[in-house]
């Protein structure tokens, strides 16, 4: 093709016209603005939920539920994608989310709610591993961040305006209709992906075969282990019956995984995934991405609140203006990329990233707004220049029969990382809280307190050292995501011809 712009072809040398593959766009940025707002729009309405469903004590499944579903199906998605295309598995995985999304609409109480929610989640998982995948397929590497930059904005886009909009839907008419909202996005996007993505005809074996077991194993598995991890040090203590079963059983079922693939002959998680240095030293990276990522999103709107003084609408506005400069610097990394290389690239990235986070608990106390302001549009800039180049590389290393596997590995190590880093911060915010106050309540007691005016001083700065700590923790993630570049990663990626 050499540097001329691919499209998505019916045959091999019929190329359709630019507003084909506009369209497409199109409906892959509307299937991404569904996953992205779905993770933003539900948190603002949680309170109408409880008070018109009740179940207080399990509501935060309805975050937990989702994230699982999306996690564990997503390597699943990314090898039927490789083996029966982009466009079916897109089409079903549209299909799934909104019919979860109208079971969410019709829920009648907070149980069937969380298990709509799952079946929400198995549909997300396919609609960000397939329109990362096909972003990848429409454009060659040297236009891939256009496309990347679009979808990096749309997840921008969602996080600013998805409280708001649940809030308002919220207040102004139903918490159902936070779901029903989905309905007509999805249905356009649905209309545009059937009627203008045409994929090109591949060899294929003659009969397909599809690893069932394997699929069914990492559900479990997968299922198992972040269910510990959500849940340990919340429903219950780290060192609890539940706790060591739930690990217990989850690695033992990581054993039936290595069996089951090692013996499948198309695995759903296949060795070369691991065994090659670009994809396993990306996948590394992007989990300890997702690990750092924790301690702002969770942890800075409780200290502008509770630390700062700031009005939750101020407090959200400290920590969306680095969804701003996030795709703006992953627009603008292509320029660098091209001259010094993937990796030292997203090494430049990272190591800002980290000098960025380990000067968080310098900031004085109470301090201003605008300083942990600042430090977080220097951080979305940091990120944007280490992810964008990640993916774009290792997804430029393998073939159209491989891009789909090696692009959902990419993004389960990421999910992963979060859920990993959302556990083990927040252990590391309750530990520093208890040593500080005493034993007096986690992070969430404390919380509750200074939000009904009583609390003291004291509490003020036992939280302020506490997302100190859990910011140097994210530090100490983004120097190991660094490491891994260094030691492991090949310094020029083995790009493949477009």
């Amino acid at each position: 093709m050499g540097g001329t712009t691919p499209a998505i072809r019916g045959g091999a040398a019929r190329r359709p016209d630019t507003r084909r593959r506009g369209a497409v766009v199109a409906a892959l940025m509307l299937a991404m603005a569904l996953a992205a707002l779905d993770s933003t729009v539900v948190s603002t309405a949680v309170p109408q939920i409880v008070g018109d469903l009740g179940g207080f004590s399990v509501f935060s499944w309805l975050f937990s539920g989702y994230l699982l579903a999306v996690t564990v199906s997503l390597p699943v998605y990314g090898k039927l994608s490789d083996t029966f295309g982009r466009k079916p598995v897109l089409v079903v995985g549209a299909a799934v989310f909104l019919l979860g999304s109208l079971l969410c609409a019709a829920a009648w109480n907070m149980g069937a709610l969380i298990a709509f929610r799952i079946v929400q989640g198995l549909g997300g998982g396919a609609l960000q591993g397939t329109v990362q995948t096909l972003a990848a397929d429409l454009y060659p590497l040297a236009e891939r961040p256009k496309i990347q930059s679009r979808l990096s904005t749309v997840w921008a886009v969602s996080a600013v305006a998805g409280p708001g909009l649940g809030g308002v839907l919220a207040a102004y008419a139903d918490w159902r209709w936070i779901f029903l909202v989905n309905l007509p996005i999805g249905a356009a996007a649905l209309w545009l992906v059937v009627r203008h993505l045409h994929e090109p005809e591949r060899r294929r074996a003659p009969r397909a075969r599809v690893d069932w077991a394997g699929a069914l194993a990492v559900f479990a598995c997968g299922g198992v282990l972040l269910t510990a991890l959500v849940q340990g040090g919340v429903a219950w203590p780290w060192l609890s019956a539940p706790s060591l079963a739930l690990f217990g059983t989850g690695l033992a079922l990581a054993g039936v995984v290595v069996a089951v693939e090692r013996r499948a002959a198309e695995p759903i998680i296949p060795g070369w995934v691991w065994r090659r240095r670009t994809i396993a030293a990306v996948n590394l990276a992007l989990g300890a991405l997702g690990l750092l990522m924790v301690a702002p999103a969770v942890f800075l709107p409780t200290y502008a609140q509770s630390v700062l003084g700031l009005a939750p609408v101020a407090a959200g506005f400290v920590l969306s203006v680095w969804t701003l400069s996030w795709p703006l610097s992953a627009a603008l990394s292509q320029h660098v990329y091209r001259r010094i290389g993937f990796r030292d690239t997203a090494l430049t990235g990272i190591g800002l990233a980290a000098l960025i986070l380990c000067a968080f608990p310098f900031l004085p106390y109470p301090g201003s707004w605008w300083q942990p302001t600042l430090l977080m549009l220097l951080l979305g800039g940091a990120l944007g220049l280490f992810q964008l180049p990640l993916i774009v590389g290792v997804q430029s290393t393998v073939g159209w029969s491989e891009r789909g596997t090696t692009t959902a590995s990419v993004l389960f190590c990421r999910q992963t990382g979060q859920t990993v880093g959302a556990s083990l911060f927040g252990a590391v915010a309750n530990g520093v809280l208890a040593a500080r106050l005493g034993g007096a309540g986690g992070l969430d007691s404390v919380t509750r307190a200074w939000d009904a005016g009583t609390a003291p001083e004291a509490t003020r700065r036992a939280i302020a050292e506490a997302v100190h700590a859990v910011y140097l923790g994210a530090a100490c993630a983004a120097a190991l995501a660094f490491l891994v570049l260094l030691l492991v990663a090949p310094r020029r990626f083995p790009v493949l011809d477009d």
